[in-house]
Protein backbone atom coordinates (compact mmCIF):
# COMPACT_ATOMS: atom_id res chain seq x y z
CA UNK A 1 0.00 0.00 0.00
CA UNK A 2 1.73 3.13 -1.19
CA UNK A 3 -0.46 5.75 0.50
CA UNK A 4 -3.01 6.01 3.27
CA UNK A 5 -5.30 8.98 3.89
CA UNK A 6 -6.29 9.92 7.44
CA UNK A 7 -9.50 11.95 7.67
CA UNK A 8 -9.47 13.34 11.21
CA UNK A 9 -12.71 14.32 12.97
CA UNK A 10 -14.72 15.48 9.96
CA UNK A 11 -17.76 14.90 12.13
CA UNK A 12 -21.09 16.68 12.34
CA UNK A 13 -20.34 18.21 15.77
CA UNK A 14 -17.13 19.80 14.42
CA UNK A 15 -18.19 20.82 10.90
CA UNK A 16 -21.88 21.68 10.74
CA UNK A 17 -23.15 25.04 12.03
CA UNK A 18 -25.35 23.32 14.61
CA UNK A 19 -22.49 21.14 15.88
CA UNK A 20 -21.74 21.10 19.59
CA UNK A 21 -18.11 22.20 19.06
CA UNK A 22 -18.14 23.50 15.52
CA UNK A 23 -15.17 24.94 13.70
CA UNK A 24 -17.80 26.45 11.42
CA UNK A 25 -16.86 28.07 8.15
CA UNK A 26 -13.13 27.12 8.19
CA UNK A 27 -14.08 23.42 8.45
CA UNK A 28 -16.85 23.74 5.88
CA UNK A 29 -14.46 25.36 3.40
CA UNK A 30 -12.13 22.33 3.33
CA UNK A 31 -14.84 19.76 2.51
CA UNK A 32 -14.57 20.15 -1.27
CA UNK A 33 -10.79 19.71 -1.21
CA UNK A 34 -11.09 16.60 0.96
CA UNK A 35 -13.73 15.16 -1.41
CA UNK A 36 -11.27 15.56 -4.32
CA UNK A 37 -8.49 13.95 -2.31
CA UNK A 38 -10.75 11.03 -1.34
CA UNK A 39 -11.58 10.44 -5.02
CA UNK A 40 -7.89 10.48 -5.89
CA UNK A 41 -7.02 7.99 -3.15
CA UNK A 42 -9.90 5.68 -4.06
CA UNK A 43 -9.00 5.83 -7.76
CA UNK A 44 -5.43 4.91 -6.84
CA UNK A 45 -6.52 1.94 -4.71
CA UNK A 46 -5.15 3.58 -1.57
CA UNK A 47 -6.67 3.08 1.88
CA UNK A 48 -8.75 5.71 3.67
CA UNK A 49 -8.94 5.76 7.46
CA UNK A 50 -11.53 7.87 9.27
CA UNK A 51 -10.29 8.85 12.73
CA UNK A 52 -13.30 9.89 14.77
CA UNK A 53 -14.01 11.29 18.22
CA UNK A 54 -16.41 8.89 19.98
CA UNK A 55 -16.85 9.90 23.61
CA UNK A 56 -18.90 8.42 26.40
CA UNK A 57 -21.46 10.85 27.91
CA UNK A 58 -19.27 11.35 31.02
CA UNK A 59 -15.89 11.60 29.24
CA UNK A 60 -13.28 13.52 31.31
CA UNK A 61 -12.55 15.66 28.22
CA UNK A 62 -15.84 17.44 28.85
CA UNK A 63 -14.19 19.25 31.77
CA UNK A 64 -12.17 21.11 29.09
CA UNK A 65 -14.61 21.25 26.19
CA UNK A 66 -18.38 21.30 25.73
CA UNK A 67 -19.95 17.85 25.37
CA UNK A 68 -19.41 16.74 21.77
CA UNK A 69 -19.20 13.66 19.54
CA UNK A 70 -20.90 11.39 22.06
CA UNK A 71 -20.80 7.81 20.79
CA UNK A 72 -24.00 6.88 18.98
CA UNK A 73 -25.24 10.45 18.49
CA UNK A 74 -25.71 12.38 15.26
CA UNK A 75 -22.83 14.70 16.22
CA UNK A 76 -20.36 11.80 16.25
CA UNK A 77 -21.20 10.81 12.65
CA UNK A 78 -18.96 11.58 9.68
CA UNK A 79 -20.43 14.48 7.70
CA UNK A 80 -22.73 13.45 4.87
CA UNK A 81 -20.39 14.90 2.23
CA UNK A 82 -17.57 12.51 3.23
CA UNK A 83 -19.54 9.41 4.16
CA UNK A 84 -17.29 6.32 4.38
CA UNK A 85 -17.68 3.55 1.82
CA UNK A 86 -17.26 -0.20 2.27
CA UNK A 87 -13.54 -0.90 2.56
CA UNK A 88 -12.76 2.35 4.36
CA UNK A 89 -11.52 1.90 7.93
CA UNK A 90 -13.06 3.61 10.97
CA UNK A 91 -11.02 4.31 14.09
CA UNK A 92 -13.04 5.70 17.02
CA UNK A 93 -10.96 7.58 19.58
CA UNK A 94 -11.46 9.26 22.94
CA UNK A 95 -8.36 11.45 23.06
CA UNK A 96 -6.64 13.93 20.76
CA UNK A 97 -4.31 11.45 19.06
CA UNK A 98 -5.73 8.82 16.76
CA UNK A 99 -3.24 6.37 18.30
CA UNK A 100 -4.15 6.67 21.99
CA UNK A 101 -6.16 3.62 23.06
CA UNK A 102 -7.05 2.60 19.48
CA UNK A 103 -6.07 -0.08 16.98
CA UNK A 104 -4.51 2.48 14.59
CA UNK A 105 -0.95 1.30 15.12
CA UNK A 106 -1.94 -2.31 14.29
CA UNK A 107 -3.82 -1.17 11.17
CA UNK A 108 -0.78 0.73 9.93
CA UNK A 109 1.50 -2.24 10.67
CA UNK A 110 -0.78 -4.34 8.48
CA UNK A 111 -1.11 -1.75 5.68
CA UNK A 112 2.55 -0.69 5.73
CA UNK A 113 1.99 2.60 3.86
CA UNK A 114 4.95 4.43 2.39
CA UNK A 115 3.16 7.73 2.98
CA UNK A 116 0.40 8.88 5.31
CA UNK A 117 -1.58 11.94 4.21
CA UNK A 118 -3.59 13.85 6.81
CA UNK A 119 -6.62 16.15 6.55
CA UNK A 120 -9.33 17.21 8.99
CA UNK A 121 -9.96 19.24 12.11
CA UNK A 122 -8.76 20.75 14.33
CA UNK A 123 -5.28 21.54 13.02
CA UNK A 124 -3.95 22.55 16.45
CA UNK A 125 -5.50 19.67 18.39
CA UNK A 126 -6.36 16.26 16.96
CA UNK A 127 -4.52 16.74 13.67
CA UNK A 128 -1.38 17.94 15.46
CA UNK A 129 -1.34 15.16 18.05
CA UNK A 130 -2.02 12.45 15.46
CA UNK A 131 0.74 13.82 13.21
CA UNK A 132 3.14 13.90 16.18
CA UNK A 133 2.44 10.23 16.84
CA UNK A 134 2.87 9.38 13.14
CA UNK A 135 6.26 11.09 13.12
CA UNK A 136 7.24 9.43 16.42
CA UNK A 137 6.70 6.16 14.53
CA UNK A 138 8.78 7.41 11.57
CA UNK A 139 5.97 7.47 8.99
CA UNK A 140 6.48 9.80 6.04
CA UNK A 141 3.70 12.25 6.84
CA UNK A 142 2.06 14.77 4.53
CA UNK A 143 -0.38 17.37 5.86
CA UNK A 144 -2.57 19.05 3.25
CA UNK A 145 -2.83 22.69 4.28
CA UNK A 146 -5.96 23.11 2.10
CA UNK A 147 -7.50 20.14 3.90
CA UNK A 148 -7.09 21.15 7.54
CA UNK A 149 -8.93 23.77 9.59
CA UNK A 150 -9.23 25.12 13.10
CA UNK A 151 -11.54 27.45 15.00
CA UNK A 152 -8.47 29.46 16.05
CA UNK A 153 -6.59 30.95 13.05
CA UNK A 154 -3.46 31.70 15.08
CA UNK A 155 -3.31 28.17 16.50
CA UNK A 156 -3.88 26.79 12.97
CA UNK A 157 -0.85 28.68 11.61
CA UNK A 158 1.29 27.68 14.61
CA UNK A 159 0.33 24.00 14.25
CA UNK A 160 1.23 23.90 10.54
CA UNK A 161 4.65 25.47 11.30
CA UNK A 162 5.19 23.15 14.25
CA UNK A 163 4.33 20.02 12.25
CA UNK A 164 6.74 21.08 9.51
CA UNK A 165 9.66 22.53 11.47
CA UNK A 166 9.62 20.43 14.64
CA UNK A 167 7.94 17.17 13.66
CA UNK A 168 9.28 16.96 10.11
CA UNK A 169 5.93 16.50 8.39
CA UNK A 170 5.71 17.77 4.85
CA UNK A 171 3.08 20.49 4.41
CA UNK A 172 1.41 20.35 1.00
CA UNK A 173 -0.41 23.45 -0.22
Amino acid sequence: MARTLFIVDMLKDFVYDDGALTCGKPAQQIVGYIQELVRSFRDGGDKIIYIMDAHEPDDPEFALWPKHCVRGTRGAEVIDELRPLPGDLLVPKTRYSGFFGTNLEALLAELRPQEVHVVGVCTSICVLFTVADLRNRDYATFVHSRGVADFDPEAHRFALKHMERVLGARILS
